[in-house]
C-alpha cells in the first residue's frame, strides 16, 4: 500500500533498510549466539542521525517525530528484532526527558542521546510490578538536596549498557500509584550497580539487566517534572512509545514472510514449487492481509501522536497489540512453510519466532493493553 511518506520519510526508510541489510543480516545470527550487545551496529546507526528522529532540533535531533521512528525500527526489525530494540529502546528511555524534562535536563541529556554517544533505558518494572506499574517498591527519599533510592528494577532491556536511565520510585508510598516520581540516574553514581545479565529465549542481541539500588544518592535537579508524577510520566511516555514496539513486531512479521515467501519459491516437492500450492498460497495471503492491516493500524496511530493529539493511549494499544498478535502468527506460519527446516538453527526462521514472542509482553503484556482497549471504548460509549 501506498502511505504517501514524504521524501524525509522514505529516505529514513531507506537509510534504515540500507543499514538492516548491509550491517545487521549479516552479523543477527552472531550477536545472537553470543549475546554481545552490538555496539558496533549502534555506531552505525548513530553516525546515520537516527538517534535524533526522536529527539527535538534544539537539542541536536531531528524533531520529535514516531512516524519516523516506527519506519526506522520496521526496517531495522525485518534483519534483526534483538538488534532493533537496542535503539528502539533508547527512545523509550529518552521519551520521558523530552515531554517532561525541564530546560536545564534536556540540554545536560538530550545532545548525547541525539547523537547516539549514549543510550537510554526506562526503569519501572519489578520483581513485584510487571503489569502492575503501581506496586512498584524502589523508594526514594528526599534528604536535604538530594535524594536517596534503594530497591530493585529487574528486565530492564539496555540495562548496564545505557548510561541515561530514567527510573520510576516511590516517594510517598501511602498515595499509592500518586506517589510514585521520575528520576534521571546516570551510570556510574555512587551506589547504583547491575544484577545478571538475563539469558533470554529471544532478542538476544539486547542486554537485559537488573538495576540495584543501594543508598544511591542523586542530585534534587535528577527529578523529572515533580513528586507524584511518576504515573503519569510512565503512561505517557508509553503513549509515544507503543507504536514503536509494534513497528518493532511489525519489522519482525515481515521479515518473516520475507525468508518464507523466498523459500517458498526455492522449494520443490512433487516436482513443483510449494509456492505453486494453493494451502501455502493461503498462508501468505493471510500473512501479507495481516501485515498490511497493523502496518495502517501502527502509521495512523503514530501520524496521531505526531499531530500532537492527546489521550491516544487506546490506539497506542491496539497497535502494540494487533502487531505482536501479527508477528507470533507470521513468524509461526513462515516457519511452518520452512518444515522441518524451520526448526533448525542453520535456517534464520527460528529467530524470528524467538524474537516475536517478547512483543507480546514487554511495555504492557496484550492482556494489559487489552484492558486498556476495552475500558476506554466502554468510557467513550458513554458519553
Amino acid at each position: 500500500m501506498d502511505y504517501l511518506l514524504t521524501e524525509e520519510q522514505k529516505m529514513v526508510r531507506d537509510l534504515a533498510k540500507k543499514i538492516a541489510d548491509e550491517k545487521i543480516r549479516p552479523v543477527a545470527a552472531k550477536y545472537d549466539q553470543t549475546e554481545e550487545y552490538p555496539w558496533e551496529v549502534i555506531k552505525v546507526i548513530a553516525e546515520a542521525g537516527l538517534f535524533g528522529l526522536f529527539i527535538p532540533e534544539a537539542y541536536g535531533g531531528m524533531g520529535v517525530n514516531v512516524l519516523n521512528l516506527c519506519l526506522a525500527t520496521e526496517e531495522l526489525s525485518r534483519a534483526c528484532g534483538g538488534i532493533a530494540v537496542c535503539y528502539a529502546a533508547s527512545a523509550l528511555g529518552t521519551f520521558p526527558i523530552v515531554l517532561f524534562g525541564n530546560e536545564e535536563q534536556k540540554k545536560k541529556y538530550l545532545p548525547d542521546l541525539a547523537s547516539g554517544k549514549k543510550v537510554a533505558a526506562f526503569a519501572v518494572t519489578e520483581p513485584e510490578a510487571g503489569s502492575d506499574a503501581s506496586a512498584i517498591k524502589t523508594t526514594a527519599k528526599k534528604e536535604g538536596d538530594h535524594y536517596v533510592l534503594n530497591g530493585l528494577k529487574h528486565f530492564i532491556t539496555n540495562g548496564g549498557d545505557a548510561e541515561t536511565y530514567v527510573v520510576i520510585a516511590m516517594t510517598d508510598k501511602t498515595k499509592g500509584a500518586r506517589g510514585a516520581s521520575a528520576f534521571i540516574v546516570e551510570k556510574g553514581t555512587k551506589g547504583f550497580s547491575f544484577g545478571k545479565k538475563e539469558d533470554k529465549f529471544g532478542i538476544r542481541a539486547s542486554s537485559t539487566r537488573e538495576l540495584i539500588f543501594t543508598d544511591c544518592k542523586i542530585p534534587k535537579e535528577n527529578l523529572l517534572s515533580k513528586e507524584g508524577m511518576g504515573f503519569i510520566v510512565t503512561m505517557r511516555t508509553f503513549d509515544m512509545s507503543r507504536p514503536g514496539v509494534a513497528a518493532q513486531a511489525l519489522g519482525i512479521a515481515q521479515g518473516a514472510m520475507d525468508h518464507a515467501v523466498k523459500y517458498a519459491k526455492e522449494r520443490h516437492q512433487f516436482e513443483k514449487q510449494i509456492s505453486s500450492f494453493q494451502g501455502i498460497q493461503w498462508m501468505i495471503a493471510d500473512m501479507a492481509t495481516e501485515i498490511e492491516a497493523a502496518r495502517a493500524l501502527i502509521y495512523a496511530t503514530a501520524r496521531m501522536v505526531d499531530a500532537g493529539i492527546t489521550g491516544v493511549s487506546k490506539e497506542s494499544a491496539m497497535a502494540k497489540m494487533y502487531a505482536s498478535d501479527v508477528a507470533m502468527k507470521v513468524s509461526i506460519d513462515a516457519l511452518q512453510i520452512f518444515g522441518g527446516y524451520g526448526y533448525m538453527k542453520d535456517y534464520p526462521i527460528e529467530k524470528y519466532v524467538r524474537d516475536a514472542k517478547i512483543t507480546q509482553i514487554y511495555e504492557g503484556t496484550n492482556q494489559i493493553q487489552r484492558n486498556i482497549i476495552g475500558l476506554q471504548v466502554i468510557k467513550e460509549m458513554g458519553k
